[in-house]
């Protein structure tokens, strides 16, 4: 009965069957682990799971066994977690030391004992024939620094010269001479400008090969001689000439190795010459420091300043010198690394080389996620590429594998394979552990040491399969895949740290006559460049990419200025790596939380969008420039193409961003913006500058727009009449100012200034959008949008601060308040414009629009200078109103005592309502509902009514309504009817009507003001016609303008007339 229902169909074999795999998985994941050697002890803990391997690994090896197995070494606890955490080692029972990672520490690792051919000179005997001459030409030295690997002939004890530096005017310019002692060590002494060291020990004469520097500088004679990476001897005062300084080393001389020059290049003595075997002699123009001594040692060249590098084409050898090639085995620089002391709860350090066990730490989602892809593993794709390689190429489990070291034809072999398996389709969709154990094999490739005699030709076919096995694992199949171990590889960037470590394999293969490896798939390229600094024209170097697109492509590159700069620091050759991966798996994981930290250091362009979502918008390219294995910092230009979007209802904003590995390092890192903007931006791609060099990309924040287009388009229009009325109405009110001869005062000459910064903001805003296709120009009007809006602001505060003078006494004379409200209204802008363009030129434009960036810092250079005056003239309207309502309510107890409570209200309103309609224009009040537009599309429409028809308020107010400006028309239209009437030969006196300057003597205000409130619009005064016999007469005003009616008290001088302030 059982056997009849249990069907290999039905879901309870299917458990079954799923349990015993399981188990038998598991089962077998303890075998591996355990046969291995390496049996970790897990330790959990809330956040984190540890294990513990008690096999003893120098600090290198266990920090690459950790992160072949997607762990890190444990990083050192806080001061507040060192005596827990210690407690909870000792509770698993482990003691001792262990090693640590520095949470700010990088180590970078020289290979320990590295294999390095090099020609060797080899001096048989002592003789005066044997010489070899560097031909270099040398500048004069103010310091120097001389390195060279040397084999000491033990069989004389004589004095030999290693090198002599000879100069026309002085023959023992510079030279180093040794002799063995009766101790048995070899003593060196420095000769410079003829001033002799004493000789003194540096190492023992034992026939092997020791690594010597001597330093020499023109301050203080300071010299020293180093042995093996060791400072021996040192002193200051060498070739000091009594009180004068010492002299630099002449430059344009003679530089012999192994023979004392009597003569300028000859004159040699065989006492004297040298026996025994140099090579890998460097010369600098400057002091080593101690470290470049150390990577000199180690057989790593330091570039900076070097005026001579060991070759055999820049040496002049003599016939029986021999020239042989030979191989040195490199120390490596013995550096020191951090140690737990478990018993002691206390840190230690101890020799990187030196063995000891350590713990790999895992966040607890990766450890348990890793787990799990291994016990759901098929192990496909292991099947696979173990039955073509005949041996085990990608093992069982993740956690089986250690610390190997890989050579060239193994990686190689294994590559190949891999790719074969992965091209023809043989496993569709990558398995999480699949992908893991592509991961690690990888890693291990990556960090293969080139050893010497390794085919180089190969190292290309390396590489070209590396990048088509990660093209193949980042296709579009496999991104569920890739979220399935998002936790485990801290992000898809991993992929990239990958390809970076294995193009700098690929180095070697440059020379002179190859000094560009470029290799291309579809989806995914990389390029290694060796460029020379010492030519006299130096161009921008780019690394060019032909999308899959057709007649598109991206690009990075180098400025030529950074070129020379790096020129300029003594760099003759640098190093660049460039890699490029084309949109797919990689952006499509890099897009999730990764971007979210940016969109919040990211402002939004305007009021009518939503929050934006981020996404990687193009493909990631980067550039990294070398200098002896050194990485060089600079500034980078590029431009990416957009993915085509297909968003119709939302707007793309592009952000220049870069991938930071140090922000959120268990995530694997996020984007950044630090030190990024945008150059330009077209609809289908964006050009950047970043002023550091690694990982870039262009990120698109899309905006939901919360308006239809329709009312876009409306505000559009609403805008460009508004601006088109406006500038026509400041311009008919500045030539009314200027023809009609309006009285000369500080209110006519503030208003002309608020009108012309005005006006021409509005004209250039109107056409802006034509400059946008030209990158210079676009610049220059954005430059002239802030400074002449900047200046109508600036005025409004001046309009501001003569309303407070009016109001409020102030004790400064008519003419330094022009001059104060002049730097302020122009000066003030200026600078302010000045001061952003020094500080933000690369940043000062936005990417679709001439106008001040929003996503820079660059805007608040407009938009926080405009609230701080919108705040002043706040507070000035609130003065002047107070004024007002306290001067009416005054007029109003003493004309009209018994009028009713609604006809004081209304008194009181009215003067409330007419000082504010009429200085809102002029004080910049209105831009206030700026702050309110994201909120409604009603706030747009009244925003833009208000600020667009601004220059016509003014004309209406200042100029049509303007008593000043209608008397003087008057007084045109006056004198031009009176020379029409008269028929004399000589010219008739024309009389102007006197202002009124008298006031109502009950109640009146104080004089400050009494002229800060003047009088409404009022009537043309009678006048009365003059004539005598025989002629005419012009009409003179007879009337007072201020004349009183019981209707119109004398009081409302203390209102506002429409001529402002």
């Amino acid at each position: 009965m059982f056997r009849r229902h249990l069907r290999p169909d039905s879901w309870f074999f299917r458990f079954l069957v799923g349990l015993s795999r399981s188990l038998l998985a598991f089962a077998a994941l303890a075998k591996n682990q355990t046969s291995k050697g390496f049996a970790p002890v897990t330790i959990e803990t809330p956040r984190h799971t540890y294990e513990y391997v008690a096999t003893a690994l120098d600090w290198w090896q266990a920090d690459r066994y950790c992160e072949q197995r997607f762990a890190q070494l444990l990083f050192e606890p806080q001061d507040s977690e060192q005596g827990s955490f210690s407690k909870l080692l000792q509770s698993h029972h482990i003691r001792g030391s262990v090693w640590l990672k520095e949470r700010d520490g990088v180590l970078h690792r020289t290979k320990r004992r590295r294999g390095h051919t090099v020609p060797v000179l080899v001096f048989r005997d002592k003789t005066d024939t044997k010489y070899v001459k560097v031909l270099s030409d040398f500048p004069a030295l103010p310091a120097v620094t001389v390195c060279a690997h040397l084999q000491w002939d033990t069989r004389t004890q004589d004095i030999a010269t290693v090198f002599s530096y000879a100069v026309p005017a002085f023959i023992n310019e510079f030279q180093l001479r040794g002799c063995v002692d009766e101790e048995g060590f070899v003593r060196f002494a420095l000769i410079v400008h003829g001033h002799h060291s004493p000789y003194l020990p540096v190492f023992r004469a034992d026939g092997r090969w020791h690594h010597f520097c001597v330093t020499w500088q023109q301050e203080n004679g300071t010299w020293a001689i180093y042995a093996d990476g060791k400072r021996r001897a040192s002193a200051s005062g060498l070739c000091s000439a009594g009180p004068a300084a010492p002299q630099a080393i002449f430059g344009q001389g003679t530089f012999i190795i192994g023979q004392d020059q009597d003569s300028l290049g000859g004159t040699f003595r065989a006492k004297e010459s040298f026996s025994g075997n140099i090579t890998d002699l460097h010369i600098w123009q400057k002091v080593l420091s101690p470290e470049q001594i150390e990577k000199v040692r180690s057989c790593w060249v330091v570039e900076q300043d070097l005026v001579f590098g060991w070759s055999s084409n820049a040496l002049e050898v003599e016939s029986t010198v021999q020239a042989v090639t030979t191989q040195l085995l490199c120390p490596g620089p013995v550096e020191e690394c951090r140690v737990l002391e478990i018993g002691s709860s206390g840190f230690s350090y101890a020799s990187c080389l030196q063995t000891l066990p350590f713990l790999c730490r895992y966040s607890k989602d990766a450890y348990w996620q890793l787990k799990r892809a291994q016990l759901e593993s098929s192990r496909s794709l292991a099947r696979c590429v173990n039955g073509l390689a005949v041996r085990t190429v990608i093992p069982d489990s993740v956690f089986t594998t250690g610390v190997q070291d890989m050579n060239l034809s193994v990686a190689l072999d294994a590559l190949d394979i891999l790719a074969t398996v992965l091209r023809e389709g043989e496993v569709p969709v990558l398995e999480p552990s699949d992908l893991l154990a592509v991961l690690q094999l990888l890693n291990q490739v990556s960090h293969m040491e080139i050893q010497e005699g390794d085919e180089l030709e190969v190292l290309e076919r390396l590489g070209q399969y590396y990048m088509e096995i990660t093209e193949l694992i980042l296709e579009e199949q496999n991104t569920g895949t890739w979220s399935s171990i998002s936790q485990v590889i801290r992000g898809p960037m991993a992929v990239v740290e990958l390809c970076d470590r294995m193009m700098s394999l690929l180095v070697p293969l440059l020379t002179p006559e190859r000094t560009k490896i470029t290799i291309q798939h579809r989806n995914i390229g990389m390029e290694v460049r060796e460029l020379e600094l010492s030519e006299q024209e130096l161009s921008a170097e780019a690394y060019v990419v032909r999308t899959p697109e057709k007649g598109r492509h991206d690009f990075i590159e180098v400025p030529a200025e950074e070129m020379q700069r790096l020129k300029s620091r003594g760099l003759r050759r640098v190093t660049v790596k460039n890699l490029w991966f084309g949109y797919g798996s990689l952006q499509r994981g890099l897009s999730g939380s990764g971007t979210r930290a940016v969109s919040q250091d990211v402002a939004a362009s305007g009021g009518g969008q939503k929050s934006p979502s981020t996404a990687v918008g193009t493909a990631v390219i980067s550039s990294t420039l070398l200098s002896g294995h050194q990485e060089i910092s600079t500034s980078v230009r590029y431009r990416l193409q957009h993915r085509v979007q297909d968003l119709p209802n939302a707007l793309v904003g592009p952000v220049c961003a870069f991938w930071n590995f140090s922000l959120s390092p268990d995530a694997g890192g996020m984007w950044s913006t630090a030190g990024c903007s945008v150059v330009m931006s077209l609809p289908d791609s964006t050009a950047c500058f970043c002023n550091h060099s690694t990982n870039f990309a262009i990120l698109l924040q899309v905006y939901e727009q919360q308006r239809t287009t329709t009312e876009e388009l409306t505000l559009q229009t609403l805008t460009f009449i508004g601006c088109g009325v406006s500038f026509c109405a400041l311009i008919v009110t500045f030539i009314l100012f200027l023809v009609v001869r309006v009285p000369k005062s500080e209110r006519t000459t503030v208003h002309k200034n608020l009108i012309f910064a005005l006006a021409a903001g509005e004209a250039l805003l109107m056409f802006s959008e034509l400059a946008k296709p030209n990158q210079e120009l676009c610049f220059v009007v954005t430059a002239f949008l802030h400074l002449f809006f900047m200046a109508a602001f600036s005025w409004m505060l001046v309009e501001g601060l003569l309303l407070w003078s009016k109001v409020v006494a102030v004790n400064m004379s008519e003419d330094r308040r022009m001059k104060f409200y002049y730097v302020t209204g122009w000066g003030l802008p200026v600078l302010i414009v000045g001061v952003t363009l020094a500080t933000s030129f690369n940043k000062y434009v936005a990417a679709n629009h001439c106008w001040l960036s929003v996503q820079t810092n660059a805007i608040w250079a407009f938009v926080g200078p405009v609230l701080f005056i919108l705040a002043v003239n706040t507070f000035v309207l609130l003065r002047v109103v107070m004024v007002t309502v306290a001067s009416a309510r005054r007029r109003s107890k003493m004309l009209t005592p018994n009028s009713s409570l609604e006809n004081q209200i209304g008194t009181q309103i009215w003067a409330t309502a007419k000082p504010v309609l009429v200085l809102l224009p002029v004080l910049g009040l209105t831009w206030v509902c700026g702050v309110l537009v994201h909120l409604s599309i009603v706030w747009a429409y009244v925003f833009i009514v208000l600020n667009s028809l601004q220059g016509l308020y003014i004309f209406l107010v200042y100029a049509i309504y303007n008593s000043e400006v209608r008397n003087a028309i008057q007084r045109m239209k006056d004198k031009k009817k009176a020379l029409s009437f008269t028929n004399c030969s000589h010219p008739i006196n024309y009389l102007s009507s006197p202002r009124n300057t008298a006031s109502w003597g009950t109640g009146k205000l104080s004089p400050a003001a009494e002229s800060a409130l003047p009088s409404p619009v009022q009537k043309d005064p009678p006048v009365k016609s003059i004539t005598s016999k025989g002629n005419f007469g012009a009409k003179i005003p007879m009337a007072i303008s201020s004349v009183m009616s019981p209707e119109r008290p004398a009081i409302e001088l203390t209102a506002f007339k429409c001529s402002g302030f």
